[in-house]
């Protein structure tokens, strides 16, 4: 490529035939006109778009692979070459390839070394160390790596110094950490002694003292990252995430002891990287909590280390009750007005310690609404709920009685909380059947739950209450009826009119109409006529096919249209690459079929393997199929892959339940027994607030399960 012309041959190729993020590469050429342009603006918002379209959120494309080398020509001549070459970098990084052959992007990236390596000389320290961090990511180490060493060998700027020793790496970590062995020495740049603490770790070498120290000695490390190094996080939780990772007790233990050396200094910038790093840790090893939650609870010395704490606090539960005293003072400060931080300190008392939080939530109702809804989250099936309190049964009581004052979530954390205490809250009754029509959704639960136990006095308000509403086809309140008196007419009435009107809730009336089981029966046409376009392969579709065929199955017993709809829900899941999780609903909603649902049995089959969707189809088959058919040792295998990638460990569980202790051998009860009893934790993704809660949840299961097979395989006595 002439270097004057990076651009020469550009309208030579059909851009219109080839594809990126957004469908269509034809907008490829003016963007990377206009990323040459003398327009400031116009090329910052090409740069930005390109990011957009050929590395969106890390995935590349076949016009990925194509704009290479014109982009390589952009950095060589000058043209915002440091920025160039970070796309050019993150393109060859990427192993999340979309349309294209795997390591066409990265190839395509390395057949321009030779214009791209001279730029490791050049005269901007920022364009030398964004090319290395670019070029390593080639993975070439032939011709990359000598390229590297000679840098190293001739570099003085520290910041390009840790990423060239980064680079080098990536590429041969055994000379890296001979390097990075000398690099720790205090006397040497924090840049570059950062550097060297990773490329140490990265090499797999043990953990010494040396490093430990080199570590400390960086604290706070968030600044001395800001100039290199841009694949790494926060460095302090990232060096504890990687000794976590070995899973060996000293590495362990030495990512602890770096947690409390950081959380016991007296810089409060320090103490903040230390709680980042205890919260990583927490995430990732389930000795964690009780190992670092004195540490914890000693650095929250002020009012903003304590609301910098909650947080963690919280999700870490009963574990971490000993937080109690350090939480109080600033939990029950000012209830009677707005303080955000007293609500996150009274947030996290709820979930460590429920019952000294419960006075101070009903001072502070409605000026806590973090607090509030905190209650909620121990409405989860693992959870006993919000422990009974007569004050906060009255102040919940007091707020429902102006519901024109509530709004956003309050009514809905409100009636939870009721929800849970059930007859306790008998009280509310009241309340409830006034705020009915104000909020029916979020009172008709709390109705059917509070009211179920109640004596025939307390309940009979209730049920002239739900009724009035179903007359008024309020649907959430037929149910409660329905729930409270068995009477299913009130019900269908309510089902037959959502499912008849344009844009109602599809996918709830479904559910519902499956409650009713053969009762429902008369809804069937509605039902099918809800099924909406059988080419539609969008999830909110997908998953809609999904719950009308459970309904149809639940009212009619008729296999034969449930079938052709679930086949029609696998078909048009083809056709959509983010449809995993709407291909394992249908799977389960097959395994409801039992034998009439061997017709699918291919579907389920395909299923296997995706470890997202594998649990699911693991479950079906052994419900549609013979049982001699399927080899249950095989998918024994597959469902505890699927928990050991953190896929799918919940129905992990439920298909290893569904197989049987026969299907398992001896070395499916020691992978078993690893998910159980392991220090690493198995559910590493989710929702924040709620992965550490999940994963004791799914190591409970899984220690019951192994349990009940070491027990079915011990002779009796």
């Amino acid at each position: 490529m002439d270097l004057v012309h990076p651009l020469d041959g550009l309208d030579a190729f059909p851009w219109a035939s080839s594809s990126h993020a957004y469908g269509s590469a034809e907008d490829v050429p003016d963007l990377l006109r206009a990323l040459t342009g003398t327009d400031g603006d116009a090329a910052d918002e090409a740069l930005s778009e390109l990011y957009g379209s050929v590395l969106h959120q890390g995935t590349v494309y076949a016009a990925s692979a194509e704009a290479a080398p014109f982009l390589a020509g952009i950095a060589a001549t000058g043209h915002r070459t440091a920025d160039v070459l970070a796309l050019l970098g993150g393109m060859a990084e990427s192993d999340d390839e979309c349309g294209v052959a795997p390591g066409a992007v990265r190839a395509a990236v390395a057949e321009r070394l030779p214009l791209l390596l001279p730029l490791l000389t050049d005269a901007e320290p920022d364009v030398r160390r964004t090319a290395a961090w670019a070029l390593s990511h080639t993975r070439a180490a032939e011709a990359v790596l000598p390229a590297l060493r000679a840098r190293w060998a001739q570099e003085t700027e520290p910041a390009v110094r840790a990423e060239v020793l980064s680079g080098i790496a990536r590429l041969d970590p055994g000379h890296a950490a001979a390097e990075a062995a000398a690099a720790l020495d205090p006397s040497r740049p924090a840049e570059v002694r950062l550097a060297a603490v990773f490329a140490h770790l990265d090499a797999g070498a043990p953990w010494t003292g040396a490093a430990h120290t080199a570590m400390l000695s960086l604290l706070p490390a968030g600044s001395v990252r800001s100039g290199f190094d841009i694949d790494r996080g926060e460095p302090l939780a990232s060096v504890v995430e990687i000794l976590l990772g070995r899973d060996h007790e000293p590495e362990r233990e030495a990512a602890f002891a770096l947690v409390d050396a950081a959380l016991g200094d007296d810089r409060a910038e320090v103490r903040a990287e230390g709680r980042w790093a205890a919260d990583r840790a927490c995430a990732l090893s389930r000795s964690a909590p009780r190992r670092l939650v004195r540490s914890l609870c000693a650095a929250a010395v002020d009012e903003e280390s304590v609301v910098g704490t909650a947080s963690l606090l919280g999700r870490l539960g009963s574990v971490a009750e000993a937080a109690a005293d350090v939480l109080v003072p600033l939990a029950g400060r000012n209830p009677d007005r707005a303080d955000d931080h007293a609500d996150r300190a009274l947030a996290a008392l709820v979930l460590v310690a429920p019952a000294q939080a419960a006075p101070l939530l009903a001072a502070g109702l409605g000026h806590r609404p973090r607090a509030l809804g905190a209650t909620t989250g121990l409405l989860d099936p693992q959870h006993h709920a919000f422990p009974y309190d007569g004050g906060l049964l009255d102040a919940v009581r007091a707020h429902l009685a102006r519901p024109a004052e509530l709004s956003g979530n309050e009514p809905w954390r409100l009636t939870n909380l009721l929800a849970g205490w059930g007859a306790e809250a008998v009280a509310a009754l009241p309340e409830l059947c006034a705020a009915l029509p104000h909020f029916p959704q979020q009172a008709s639960r709390a109705l059917a739950a509070v009211a179920a136990d109640g004596a025939p006095a307390d309940r009979a308000p209730v049920v002239a209450a739900l009724r009035a509403a179903a007359e008024k086809e309020v649907l959430p309140a037929a149910k409660a009826l329905y729930d409270l008196t068995d009477d299913p007419a009130p019900l269908l009435r309510c089902l037959a009119h959502e499912l008849g009107r344009d844009g109602g809730d599809l996918r709830e009336a479904a559910r519902l109409a499956a409650a009713l089981g053969p009762r429902g029966a008369a809804l069937a046409p509605l039902l099918h006529g809800a099924l909406g376009d059988p080419e539609n392969s969008t999830m909110p579709a997908l998953d809609t096919g999904t719950a009308l065929a459970e309904a149809l199955w639940h009212v009619t017993g008729d296999p034969d249209p449930v079938v052709a709809v679930l086949e029609s829900v696998f078909a048009r899941a083809e056709r959509n690459q983010w449809s995993r999780w709407s291909v394992a609903r249908a799977a389960r909603a097959t395994a409801l079929l039992g034998p009439v649902g061997h017709p699918l049995t291919a579907r389920l089959r395909a299923a296997l393997g995706d470890p997202v969707q594998a649990p699911a189809a693991i479950l079906a088959l052994v419900a549609v199929a013979d049982p001699a058919t399927p080899d249950r040792t095989a998918l024994a295998a597959t469902a505890l892959t699927s928990a050991e990638l953190d896929a799918d460990p919940a129905g992990a569980c439920d298909a290893l339940e569904a197989l049987g202790a026969a299907a398992l051998t001896d070395d499916h009860l020691r992978r078993l027994a690893v998910l159980a009893d392991g220090d690493a934790r198995v559910v590493r993704s989710g929702i924040e607030d709620r992965v550490i809660d999940q994963d004791e949840s799914f190591r409970n299961r899984a220690r019951a399960l192994l349990a009940a097979y070491e027990n079915s395989t011990t002779p009796a006595p």
